[in-house]
This record gives structure tokens, C-alpha cells and sequence, in this order.
């Protein structure tokens, strides 16, 4: 018998002292132990034992849960998007197209795990696992409403619709000129802005807002870093990666504006505009070769406008890269998209999307900036247009899109006539929490 208590004994002691905080904290650990003590499962010198090893158990935690805890709140969150691209592209003069795209892919799987430490400190981490980078990671500081610190991985404040959570986005992928401005240099987009590594103030006062940030001239929010050639994408590196003779000075941004709200019952809305600029340095160059004295210089403004059920959207955007085109002679980008929506009812809700690129002599292709859609080669200026539908199943939780996709690319860098055009169907579901 002696045997068997002292077994239980040690099987009870390892488990209220391995539970540590989460347990040993609460009142209901030393109701057990008296209730045991009474019962004749315990003796005094045993109930002291087990005390101290919940003491030393508690004392080892790095994380506290309750108490004088370290982290106060924690919430995790996750966003699930499965989307079906159905794309094909069509050469004008050609003998034969290129194969269309029809497929099933998982655009976005994102965790997210975002603590408050107390006195306005925070850090939030949002991982992709479709496609193993980043969303977000950044430790926090808000002093008010006014001033919000932040260090780490986020998206540059410049792009506005670049800027909108891709839980969202009401036209399903954002337009040609964000894609051409932010996606990764490739030889021919521009890779300006979107995930950069820095530190961002941003805040909000009496209507008025900014957001400016100082980063790594780069986008490099992929896992790994440039020392292992097989976490390079588009020849960018990781997280890990250090700085280079093209990456060394630090890239600026800064967004401000203002925005208010109007009316009443049906009527009733609200406005933003603003304008966004930025300057990355050694950043500008022919194609995706970058150079020291080469820069990349942005500006833009932005509307958007919500009145009832109605809402419109708009963005204007250029750049001026240096020896863009070829050395001496710079690439001068122009693009624009306008999105109207229209909320028919609490679960339906009509989209239409209009945006257009100018590379300026750089060149652009439809697989550049029409997500999944086969190349139509290398032409000037391109151009996209959506129609489709929303179905908010569970308000934004739970929804799914669908719509028609046609853009076209034409004339060629040297001047030339030419035309290719895609068409095709683009649909998505996302489950978020």
C-alpha cells in the first residue's frame, strides 16, 4: 500500500509542478493539496514538498499567464484563401498561344499571434505558409492614438490599395499598376514597395493621418536569408539578409491625409484622400540589374469615398526610375485603378475594377501584373478589367468571390504595333478568424 501511494505521490507531484503557472497560481491548487492532506494522501512533509516544487515549477516560467504577468492579451487569428484561376492569353499574329492556366491554389494561409505586454507595448507576427514569408512581424509601441512605433517586417506606406488587408480586397487580386509598382523586380516591375524591414510612425488626429517609415531599400520578407541560394526569390533573400553595395541606404516613405465622416441613415458615409511618396536609393537601374547612383523616386494620391451601400475607391501612382530603360535613360511609370462597389444587400455585393500601366520604355508583361496569367510578351503599357460579385456568407468571415478578368497589353518598348489579351474567370473563398 505504502508502495502505491508513494508511486501516485510522485505521478501527482510531477503533474501540478509541470503545469506551473496556469495552475499553480489559482487558489484551487492549495484546496487540493488540503483536501488530500485530510483524506490521509498526504502527509504534512509531503504537501510541503509538492508546494515547493509548484514554487520552483512557477519560478522557472519565462512567459507568466496571470499574476504579474509579461504578456497581458494574446490573440491568435488565421486567414484561408482558396482561389480558382481559369486564364487564357491570346497573341495577336501568333502561330500558337501560350497554354492557359487552369487551376486550383491556395493564395493565402496566414497565422497570426499578436500579444500586449501592458503599457503599450505589443509584437505581432502574421506568417503565410502558402507561400513560406511573412505578412507581418513587428514589436510595437503606442504611445496614443497619435504616435504608434513600430520595428520589424511590414508593408511600406506607400500603395494604397497595396495597403488594404487582403481580406479586403472586394476585386479578388489588386489591380496591374500595384502589382507592377510593389511585386518584386523581375527586369521589369519595379519591386518599390510593400514588405520592407524598418521602423514606421504612424497616427491619427482630429481626422488627419500619416504613417512614414525608414527600411531597407528591398523587399526581403521571405524565410531564410541570401547566404542559401535556394530561399532566393527573384533574387531577393530572406529576413536574415545582410546588407549590400545597393542595399546599405535606407529607403523612405510617408503617407498623409485626412478623411472624415457625413450624414445620416441612407445617406449617411465618409471620405479619405491623401498623398504618398517615396525614395529608395541604389535602387533603379535596366531590368534587375540594380546600381549604386541609380534611384527610384514615387509619388501618388488616393481617394476613397463610402456613401450608404455605395463605395468608391482611387489611386494615381508614378515613378521616375533611374536608368530604368538603359543606362542614362529613365523609365517614367504611370498607373492608375478606380474600383466602384455596390452593396445590394446585407450578403451581396457588385464589384467593378478599372486600372491601367504605363512603364514608361520598360516594358511589361501580363504575367507581371494579371496574377496567373500566361505572358503575352514584353510590350509598353497594359491595362485590366474586373467585373464580379461578393457573397458574404459570414460577413467578411466567411465569403466568396467570383468574377470575369480581361486585360490586354500592347505596343511594344521600341515603339512597335502589337497586342496580346487574357481572359478568363477568377474565384475565391476565405475563411478568417
Amino acid at each position: 500500500m505504502l508502495h502505491i501511494k508513494s508511486k501516485w505521490l510522485a505521478m501527482l507531484s510531477l503533474a501540478i509542478a509541470t503545469t506551473g503557472a496556469a495552475f499553480a497560481q489559482s487558489a484551487d491548487s492549495q484546496a487540493l493539496i488540503d483536501a488530500l492532506i485530510k483524506k490521509g494522501v498526504l502527509s504534512d512533509k509531503e504537501a510541503k514538498d509538492i508546494t515547493k516544487q509548484i514554487a520552483s515549477a512557477q519560478s522557472s516560467q519565462d512567459v507568466e499567464t496571470s499574476g504579474d504577468q509579461y504578456i497581458k492579451k494574446l490573440v491568435l487569428s488565421g486567414r484561408f484563401q482558396v482561389q480558382y484561376a481559369g486564364l487564357g492569353t491570346t497573341i495577336n499574329g501568333a502561330a500558337v498561344n501560350p497554354v492557359s492556366t487552369e487551376h486550383f491554389l491556395f493564395r493565402r494561409m496566414l497565422i497570426g499571434v499578436n500579444a500586449g505586454f501592458g503599457d503599450g507595448f505589443g509584437a505581432n507576427v502574421v506568417y503565410d505558409l502558402a507561400n513560406a514569408s511573412f505578412d507581418k512581424a513587428v514589436l510595437e509601441w503606442k504611445q496614443s492614438p497619435a504616435f504608434v512605433l513600430d520595428v520589424g517586417i511590414s508593408k511600406a506606406p506607400f500603395g494604397y490599395e497595396e495597403n488594404i488587408s487582403s481580406s479586403d480586397l472586394r476585386a479578388i487580386e489588386r489591380s496591374v499598376v500595384t502589382r507592377y509598382f510593389d511585386e518584386p523586380n523581375n527586369g521589369r516591375r519595379i519591386g518599390a514597395a510593400s514588405y520592407r524591414t524598418g521602423i514606421y510612425a504612424s497616427g491619427t488626429y482630429d481626422g488627419f493621418f500619416y504613417n512614414v517609415a525608414f527600411t531597407n531599400p528591398e523587399r526581403n520578407e521571405f524565410s531564410g536569408d541570401g547566404s542559401n541560394t535556394a530561399v532566393l526569390i527573384n533574387g531577393l533573400g530572406g529576413v536574415g539578409s545582410a546588407g549590400g553595395a545597393t542595399t546599405n541606404k535606407f529607403a523612405a516613405y510617408g503617407a498623409f491625409g485626412y478623411g472624415a465622416s457625413f450624414g445620416t441613415g441612407a445617406t449617411k458615409g465618409s471620405y479619405k484622400v491623401g498623398y504618398e511618396a517615396g525614395f529608395l536609393p541604389d535602387q533603379g537601374g535596366p531590368g534587375a540589374t540594380i546600381g549604386r547612383g541609380q534611384n527610384i523616386s514615387l509619388n501618388g494620391v488616393f481617394g476613397d469615398l463610402t456613401v450608404g451601400g455605395f463605395r468608391l475607391i482611387g489611386e494615381y501612382e508614378t515613378a521616375t526610375v533611374d536608368s530604368g530603360v538603359a543606362i542614362h535613360q529613365n523609365a517614367d511609370v504611370k498607373g492608375y485603378w478606380i474600383q466602384p462597389t455596390y452593396k445590394l444587400n446585407a450578403q451581396w455585393e457588385a464589384v467593378a475594377q478599372y486600372s491601367f500601366i504605363n512603364s514608361g520604355g520598360r516594358g511589361v508583361s501580363l504575367s507581371d501584373v494579371v496574377r496567373s496569367a500566361p505572358s503575352g510578351g514584353t510590350m509598353n503599357k497594359a491595362d485590366q478589367l474586373y467585373l464580379g460579385f461578393n457573397y458574404y456568407i459570414k460577413g467578411n468571415d466567411v465569403k466568396l468571390q467570383a468574377g470575369y478578368v480581361h486585360g490586354e497589353s500592347n505596343n511594344t518598348v521600341t515603339g512597335g504595333v502589337a497586342k496580346a489579351q487574357t481572359d478568363g474567370l477568377r474565384s475565391e473563398v476565405t475563411v478568417q478568424f
